[in-house]
């Protein structure tokens, strides 16, 4: 299936993230080429990327001004150092563009080299590092949400809420706790009885994404945004996924009105063209730090922060961005996603349909069909795959949908059917 150059090496060398290994032999998809939102196997099959990739291929496969700027910012500058007093152009501008587009008065901005995962974990310690250098060194414990995925580095797979992502690495960080996705009293609660002089921040996805796209119910965000502000707690804004445009706003905290502290971000800053996250850090916690005089030192960074020509990349992805109105496009796409997938929550194996915040949605298996079939959600993603579709499963319960920002209605209408027919046929296998 889907084999092409290099398939045989693959399946004996490559150790694929989230896959089981041992029965992956023979069944890879070597995907060697994108244009728009599609992408082509080996075999020239052709399949509607309905995943953006890992929701980050925002501005499509295949744009040939990405690939030039790389080529141009690594002929005269492809990388140097930014530990201490060095910088380069790009990272400048993009810092300064990051800044002036994110709901963040006062603005600083720390790149991380890997992405979402660098970033939170850049987030947890630099909020440890604030408290301390305010005088408040005893508020050291975060606090995250049920259903939350916050990367896979050391601290965010102890922030993460998804117990398969975390249980083969017990113990693990301390001084994290974790809270109902849904509930500001418990979060409230956990915080007194904890003590809000032993809390540092609380990490919110706005949207959580990959434990299984559920947008925040009414209310929940401006009170829990109040429950912080309250208790002296920094809320992050977990932005990888939702950052740059996914919802239909730059930021989701735009959208939502959040004022956070920090926002992590991640994905869309270069639409994955090349590997690059953010840290966008408020006044607040960055003045003991940038405040004339001060001699404190945030002890922390990567080799590859600030990385010319990644950064070159992001910032033509955000010249492309704003070229083609893409924000915009998504804002107008919302209810469109959200009208071509509402017939799927009468399909008998549906247990719900979540969409309406931007593109971003998800197709939830019915609780009683994934009970009475494991292997249902398998043979839904291969349905799917079969029918020229790419999807994958959210926390085990749900299949994700989240195309790139350049999709066309007839494309979304394409995925929908392509997920009316899977389903019909394995509720009648």
């Amino acid at each position: 299936m889907g084999s092409g150059p290099g398939d045989t090496v693959r399946e004996h060398v490559l150790w694929n993230p989230f896959a089981n290994m041992a029965g992956l032999a023979g069944r890879s998809v070597t995907i060697v080429r994108g244009e728009g939102c599609h992408v082509f196997d080996g075999e020239g099959r052709d399949y509607l990327d309905a995943l953006a990739s890992l929701w980050y291929c925002n501005v499509g496969h295949g744009r040939a001004e990405l690939a030039d700027a790389a080529a141009a910012q690594m002929r005269q500058l492809a990388a140097y150092q930014v530990f201490e007093h060095y910088s380069n152009p790009p990272a400048g501008e993009l810092a300064s563009r990051v800044a002036a587009l994110a709901p963040v008065p006062g603005a600083k901005v720390f790149f991380t080299p890997g992405g979402g995962s660098d970033a939170v974990d850049t987030a947890a310690k630099l909020a440890r590092a604030y408290w301390r250098a305010i005088g408040k060194p005893g508020k050291q414990i975060s606090i995250a949400r049920s259903h939350a995925y916050h990367g896979m580095n050391a601290y965010g797979t102890s922030l993460g809420g998804i117990p398969a992502n975390t249980e083969a690495f017990v113990p693990l960080v301390s001084l994290v706790e974790h809270v109902a996705w849904d509930d500001p009293a418990a979060l409230d609660k956990t915080i007194e009885q904890l003590g809000a002089d032993r809390v540092a921040a609380f990490f919110c996805e706005p949207v959580i994404g990959a434990g299984g796209v559920y947008p925040p119910p009414p209310g929940y965000l401006a009170a829990v945004r109040e429950i912080c502000r309250r208790h002296d707690v920094l809320f992050i804004a977990d932005e990888v996924i939702t950052g740059f445009g996914r919802v239909g706003t730059w930021f989701a905290s735009e959208r939502f009105a959040l004022d956070p502290d920090m926002i992590t971000a991640a994905k869309g800053l270069s639409s994955g063209y090349a590997p690059i996250g953010a840290v966008i850090i408020g006044e607040r916690v960055a003045e003991p730090f940038w405040r004339p005089g001060s001699d404190l030192v945030f002890r922390h960074g990567y080799t590859y922060s600030a990385h010319p020509t990644t950064c070159a990349v992001a910032l033509a992805n955000l010249d492309l961005i704003e070229r083609e109105q893409l924000v915009g496009r998504v804002a107008a796409l919302e209810p469109v996603l959200a009208r071509h997938l509402a017939p799927l929550a009468d399909l008998e194996l549906v247990g719900e349909v979540r969409a309406g915040t931007g593109l971003l949605a998800a197709v939830e298996i019915a609780e009683e069909s994934r009970a009475a079939d494991p292997g249902l959600a398998a043979r839904l993603v291969a349905g799917l795959r079969e029918r020229g579709v790419i999807t994958r499963l959210l926390r085990g319960v749900a299949l994700q949908i989240s195309p790139p920002f350049v999709i066309t209605e007839e494309e979304i209408g394409q995925i929908a059917a392509a997920f009316a027919d899977t389903f019909e046929a394995a509720a009648h296998s």
